[in-house]
């Protein structure tokens, strides 16, 4: 289930567990370390899941003595094991821990991040998986191993990710499919909720502030929901707000819908016309982050996570944005994704700026990470697509297509 059937305004769906207490399995070191707080029904053995730690060269240089990372990638020094250097595998194992045991397709449009963590785990287990990536992200897909034979990459050239997302949601009609639903999936958001319960493992207590780069804004949803619940569960804090952390959210400059209706005051996003938004989107530091259509004003979504936390959302160049990963590969010696970049490089800027209290606790999300690493420590296969569509015309072309794909060997209908 993906929407409420009932009649109403839009709205994201909620989950509720019976556990009360925030009570990790101890002998798990997985994300199923919170199986109490993940609305699934087995368990996929395998996952990994954020490394926190205190970075004190990079306390000592922004001038945060409490400042904490959150770093979810590759790092085998501190114990990071996702090994497609993203966040998005957090998702990948929630989801499919909660599909039924029926072989459905599940269908997952991705700007890149996203795609290569489904396909790792998917394949990894004889998933049936249909991605849909632009061809932008299609370099995101570095592997482990070579994809399952049911594991189907669509790249659609000349399109960005709402296209992706638009051609994935006509797919998901077809009978034997199943769309995965990013935001509006709570497998997914509750895998990324797993970012703050490990943060409050480590430091004891939920953050003041809690920075990340956004496109969709899933991971800030998640990790709002997340606090909520731990402080019904009795979590400490000493944040500003009925001790909920501040998000702060950060944009590329060149595209930042969120960052522009937010500044706005306005409830709905501020649209630009279809080839204005692309043009911004070529030209943004992380492509990655360039949702066209992120959940704002749907109920329980970033706008409402914004005003209930008494969040910001700020706007990165690409320059600062390359100087700020430069500078944590520097103090850190790891890499990091552009969308970490723009993150560190917005809490720079909050800094300088003075928006941060030099005695609050602060939880910087770096959502990738290491791939560079990795690709020395290993030797990542670059994913083939099964199919490019070179210009998306009708979507119903493109569906027959896609279903093509599948009628031999899965004899779907």
């Amino acid at each position: 289930m993906l929407t409420c059937p009932n009649g109403h305004e839009p709205a994201l769906l909620q989950t509720e567990y019976t556990e009360n207490n925030f009570t990790p399995v101890q002998e798990d070191e997985g994300i199923f370390r919170y199986r109490h707080w993940l609305p699934v029904v087995r368990e996929i053995p395998g996952s990994g899941r954020p490394v926190v730690f205190r970075s004190e060269r990079l306390s000592r240089l922004v001038g945060i003595p409490d400042l904490w990372v959150a770093f979810n990638g590759y790092w085998p020094e501190r114990g990071g094991h996702l090994e497609t250097g993203t966040f998005k595998e957090l998702e990948a194992y929630t989801v499919l821990g909660r599909l039924p045991e029926d072989p459905v397709v599940l269908v997952v449009a991705s700007a890149g991040n996203t795609a290569a963590a489904f396909a790792s785990v998917c394949s990894r287990y004889g998933q049936p998986c249909l991605l849909i990536v632009p061809e932008v992200g299609l370099g995101r897909l570095k592997l482990p191993e070579v994809l399952h034979p049911s594991v189907r990459l669509v790249v659609l050239e000349d399109a960005d990710y709402a296209d992706a997302i638009a051609l994935s949601e006509a797919v998901g009609k077809l009978t034997g499919f199943q769309l995965e639903g990013g935001v509006r999936n709570v497998g997914r958001r509750d895998g990324l909720a797993t970012v703050m319960y490990s943060a409050v493992e480590a430091m004891g207590e939920l953050p003041d502030f809690y920075f990340q780069a956004v496109g969709s804004a899933a991971g800030g949803i998640a990790v709002h929901e997340a606090a909520k619940r731990l402080m019904a569960a009795g979590a400490p804090s000493n944040a500003s707000k009925e001790g909920l952390p501040r998000l702060f959210l950060s944009q590329n400059e060149s595209f930042a819908p969120i960052h522009r209706a937010w500044q706005a005051g306005q409830r709905f996003l501020v649209r630009g016309s279809v080839e204005d938004d692309k043009r911004a989107v070529r030209r943004a530091f992380a492509d990655e982050l360039t949702n066209r259509f992120p959940p704002y004003a749907v109920h329980s979504g970033v706008h409402d996570v914004l005003v209930e936390s008494d969040g910001d959302v700020l706007a990165v160049d690409g320059k600062s944005a390359r100087a700020a990963r430069e500078m944590f590969n520097d103090i850190e010696s790891i890499d990091i994704e552009p969308a970490s970049a723009v993150a560190v490089a917005s809490l720079l800027s909050a800094v300088r700026e003075g928006r941060i209290r030099r005695d609050a606790s602060v939880l910087l999300n770096v959502t990738g990470g290491g791939r560079a690493r990795r690709a020395r420590d290993h030797s990542p296969i670059q994913a083939e697509p099964s199919l490019r569509i070179a210009s998306l015309g009708p979507l119903e072309e493109a569906v027959n297509q896609i279903a093509g794909l599948f009628s031999v060997d899965l004899q779907i209908s």
